[in-house]
């Protein structure tokens, strides 16, 4: 893994890392969400796979935890999983936009929270920039994904403008360059949530881009909120 992956992450948003999973880890994640049932392949994803235990052990890999503690803090803790599963049946694209929405325990009126959506089962608000700017999301490469292969395109710097109206969004897409974030298995792509952004179609019909999604902070919410998921990096 990149030792100076760090180095202008804050300015930019993201930074692509590559070989922070070896084979056999990549290998036991596809094997746990292949064994899962789920028809994600069809669907285009999957919500909730924190619950999944080797999505579980992976969160707490030494060097995911190592990304995870660089950019939020050595006391940080898991909170959602998702996967995003391109396939040639499922072969979706993204506009524009930013990461706003946390998954809760429960619904609560709390000031700057909201609105509340259930999605799976789990209670989900947009959250003020003050939470969001104190998160990250580790995007975990099943396969490799290049350029043809619908990657994520992100707005560099983005991120420090806080939350962004849609009109603020079409600003930032006018006046900046996109950057593929492409990345071999087993790399990953470290983001803010406030980065603006997107994913295009896949240009090759064979492909299959699986990416497991995992978001960490070390920020507690307020007013008896509660995160739906807690994995430290500590098997309880």
């Amino acid at each position: 893994m990149s030792q100076s992956w760090d180095s202008d992450f804050e300015s930019r948003g993201y930074a692509v890392v590559e070989d922070v999973l070896n084979a056999a880890e990549v290998q036991r994640l596809r094997d746990a969400l292949n064994n899962t049932g789920s028809d994600a392949h069809r669907r285009g994803g999957r919500r909730n796979i924190l619950q999944i235990a080797d999505v579980q052990s992976a969160s707490r890999l030494p060097a995911i935890r190592a990304i995870a503690e660089r950019v939020v803090g050595l006391g940080c803790f898991a909170v959602r999983g998702l996967l995003f599963d391109k396939t040639p049946t499922a072969n979706w694209r993204v506009a524009w936009h930013q990461d706003v929405a946390i998954a809760t325990k429960a619904q609560a009126s709390v000031d700057g929270f909201g609105p509340w959506t259930v999605k799976a089962g789990v209670p989900h608000c947009h959250a003020p920039a003050r939470i969001l700017e104190q998160m990250v999301a580790i995007r975990v490469h099943l396969e490799a994904c290049g350029p043809a292969d619908g990657p994520l395109r992100v707005l560099p710097g983005s991120h420090a403008s806080g939350r962004l109206d849609p009109g603020e969004i079409e600003g930032w897409k006018a006046r900046s360059v996109p950057s593929l974030c492409v990345a071999g298995s087993g790399g990953v792509v470290v983001m803010r949530p406030l980065l603006v952004h997107a994913s295009s179609s896949a240009e090759r019909p064979d492909v299959r881009r699986r990416v497991v999604h995992l978001e960490f902070t070390a920020a507690e919410l307020p007013g008896g909120l509660e995160w739906a998921e807690r994995l430290s990096g500590v098997c309880p």
